[in-house]
């Protein structure tokens, strides 16, 4: 039999792509699916594939291990609303919520990936097939970030690593030195459409820096920093000038293209860690 991949699909193109490089590999994969959340382009990219309801446990872990499934990928968003409001819990997700210190999304999917564990099913990286897509530091863009713009991705850097560290959100929209915006549940999309709005609330033309970070702690099985082309509309229609990405943690989908395109929106996109924005504070 050959190597099988179990996939826990959420929405968007995240797990298409896992399956897409799983089977260029030679790895059968297995997917549990989420009504109404993942895309259906993944069913013909799989080996087979099994729809359960968000909460579930029990039923989808028999399936996985009835198709000699042993290592596992979570991939693709589930909305935070759908966490706290869509539930359909099984006997055993009930017994392992009533159990948790929290609700918070991170506590919740610890959890689970535990439950995983217990069944010999071993969670892997949701970067594990698509470490390719994670770009090293560096300027990307044609356009570097102007002196002005780099002061706001260190303090945009600051301002996220703080709020990531507290499990708010991963990404801050900063200009002339303030913090327009603070990702929470809403998503990055959202808080940068928000922060082009409070800009011009203000008569002031946006020139915002975007910056997406990863938490201090961060539990690369089920939580990734990813971007994608959608959200190159949303930069644009917000006034973004520049998109800051923490190096070596971020996944960029089509990302030959989402530079082209950032190019054409005169989007500078730049790659920056831990040590380079020490490095430019102490400049």
């Amino acid at each position: 039999m050959a190597e099988r991949l179990g996939l826990i699909a959420g929405s968007g193109r995240f797990p298409v792509l896992v399956a897409e490089e799983a089977r260029r590999k030679g790895v059968e994969v297995v997917a549990l699916a989420i009504p109404g959340v993942t895309d259906p382009a993944l069913e013909p990219k799989v080996f087979k594939i099994q729809y359960f309801k968000l909460g579930q446990i029990e039923a989808p872990l028999r399936y996985f291990k009835e198709h000699g499934v042993r290592k596992a990928v979570m991939a693709g968003k589930v909305q935070h609303a759908s966490v706290f409001g869509g539930l359909m819990p099984d006997l055993r997700a009930l017994k392992l919520f009533a159990g948790l210190k929290d609700r918070r999304p991170d506590t919740i999917l610890s959890a689970v990936a535990d439950e995983f564990s217990k069944e010999g099913i071993e969670l892997l990286s949701s970067s594990a097939y698509l470490t390719h897509l994670m770009p090293s530091e560096g300027v990307l863009s044609r356009r570097a970030p102007t002196k002005e713009e780099l002061a706001d991705v260190e303090l945009g850097w600051r301002a996220a690593k703080a709020v990531a560290g507290f499990d708010i959100g991963q990404a801050v929209v900063a200009q002339g030195g303030a913090i327009v915006a603070v990702e929470a549940m809403e998503g990055t999309d959202s808080a940068v459409a928000r922060a082009g709005e409070i800009a011009r609330s203000h008569g002031r033309k946006p020139r915002l820096v975007v910056v997406k970070v990863a938490k201090p702690c961060q539990d690369f099985r089920f939580d990734l920093p990813v971007l994608g082309l959608d959200t190159l509309p949303t930069l644009e229609k917000a006034g973004a000038s520049v998109l800051a990405l923490e190096a070596g943690k971020t996944l960029v989908f089509d990302k030959d293209e989402f530079i082209r395109r950032a190019d054409a929106l005169g989007l500078a996109v730049i790659v920056v860690s831990e040590e380079s924005v020490a490095k430019g504070q102490r400049k």
